[in-house]
């Protein structure tokens, strides 16, 4: 059944989907503040069971809202990750597939097969023209409403203008180092004064705001300190492994400084604060670097994240472990809060209006290459799909990229970390599964 005719059949049966929140029409929209780790597995809290790293603030936040420990993101690298959050769209919809443009649009090919040096300048901004400046963002999204917008952290898309932000730290300019967040990466290390500068002036205007907040945390450098370093060095099997659990434990800190500053100005009420991971991270035992199985891979290490929405009053606080959620539910999500309708390109779900979340069977994602293949074409990157249906988890290879690899079946429940390929034990399945990842994108 499609989802205009589940929803109409649901109304003739009085069964309507409606949110977990009751916004009188009167009242003024909710602020935002999008809270987003950088490169942190979804088991490296505590309130995910994590029996070294210490997370209180976090823990406490999942404890205040609807969290989703069964959450995910579409692709497991941060630049096509954020894009996603921001818009919406699966990487293939907002063609943000990679980090960084094709590697073979630095160099053309003279007739004598000479290869001579394009400006990289250059091929990054026709990328920025043909993707994020034709896209429709949150803060876009969020401004006939009223909201302004501040960008810190984690940003990719050149300026912060140029995803629709009023304000923000990120400048993009390359020749001053702006590649993924120039001075915002100061966010959450060195300072917290923009952000705090930025909700005394919302307060001030009375204005309903959107924050992205995108701390380079725990990401690399793992430079947690020396009284954080030792504390974990204490317990942690190797001094690699210690300096990660520090961070995890830094970029924490940060959170409770957040949230400490909307409580402190009266915000915290009114304000629906987001929490998700751009991708996972398993830290190689001996070095600051990621191990197999996370970061870039097509497995939960890299693809899975605690995700977490908190409206007092607004939203019931609730431990979901069943249910999938994804970061492409956010936008519709956040929207919905807002009074706002997601765009019809939108394919996530509201994640407060639980006759939709446990109507859905089924999550999807892709993964693409690192450094992007073709400049308007998604599929020439891809690696692999993937999709999850209940415990099953099904991924399926590009044979044109990678020839040769096999098809992967896993049973979560009892395999969570993806170690026994059980697909030809189960031919059945991996056909029904492939039937339906193809329906949703065959490139």
């Amino acid at each position: 059944m499609n989802r205009t005719a589940f929803v109409a059949t649901a109304i003739a049966i009085g069964l309507a989907a409606t949110p977990l929140f009751a916004q009188e029409p009167s009242a003024p929209p909710p602020n935002v503040v999008m809270i987003l780790s950088d490169d942190q597995a979804w088991t490296d809290y505590g309130f995910m069971g994590h029996e070294g790293i210490e997370t209180p603030n976090l823990d406490r936040l999942a404890k205040e809202s609807l969290t989703f420990t069964r959450g995910y993101v579409p692709y497991s690298l941060c630049r096509p990750s954020l894009a996603t959050i921001i818009t919406g769209l699966y990487p293939r919809q907002h063609g943000i597939v990679g980090n960084d443009p094709p590697r073979d649009a630095f160099y053309t090919i003279d007739g004598s097969g000479q290869a001579t040096p394009v400006d990289y300048l250059r091929v990054r901004e026709e990328y920025l023209n043909l993707h994020i400046d034709r896209l429709q963002t949150l803060p876009d999204l969020l401004k006939p409403k009223g909201y302004v917008s501040f960008q810190s952290g984690k940003w990719w898309e050149g300026s912060y203008q140029r995803g629709g932000f009023d304000e923000g730290m990120t400048h993009g300019d390359m020749t001053r180092g702006g590649r993924h967040g120039d001075v915002g990466l100061k966010i959450g290390r060195s300072t917290m004064q923009p952000v705090f500068d930025f909700l005394d002036r919302a307060s001030e205007n009375d204005k309903p705001f959107f924050l992205w907040y995108a701390p380079m945390l725990p990401h690399t450098p793992h430079d947690p300190g020396p009284q954080l370093l030792k504390k974990y060095r204490a317990k942690a099997p190797t001094p690699a492994i210690a300096k990660y659990w520090a961070m995890c434990e830094r970029f924490d800190r940060s959170v409770g400084k957040l949230l400490g500053a909307l409580e402190e100005r009266g915000l915290a009420e009114n304000t629906l604060v987001v929490y998700v991971t751009d991708n996972g991270w398993i830290n190689d035992p001996n070095a600051s670097q990621y191990a197999p199985k996370s970061k870039k891979s097509q497995y939960d290490g890299g693809l899975r994240t605690p995700i977490m929405l908190r409206w007092p009053g607004k939203i019931e606080p609730r431990m979901n472990e069943t249910d999938l959620a994804s970061s492409i539910d956010l936008a519709p999500t956040i929207l919905r809060a807002a009074g706002l309708e997601p765009t019809p390109e939108m394919e996530g779900i509201d994640l407060t209006d639980r006759s939709a979340v446990e109507a859905r069977q089924q999550i999807f994602g892709d993964i693409f290459e690192h450094d992007i293949v073709a400049m308007d074409d998604p599929a020439a990157s891809l690696r692999w799909r993937w999709t999850i249906e209940g415990n099953w988890k099904l991924i399926v290879p590009n044979a044109e990229r990678l020839p040769g690899d096999p098809v992967e079946l896993y049973d979560l429940s009892a395999d969570p970390h993806e170690e026994n390929n059980v697909a030809a034990a189960h031919p059945e399945r991996v056909a029904e599964l492939r039937k339906k990842l193809d329906a949703w994108w065959t490139p």
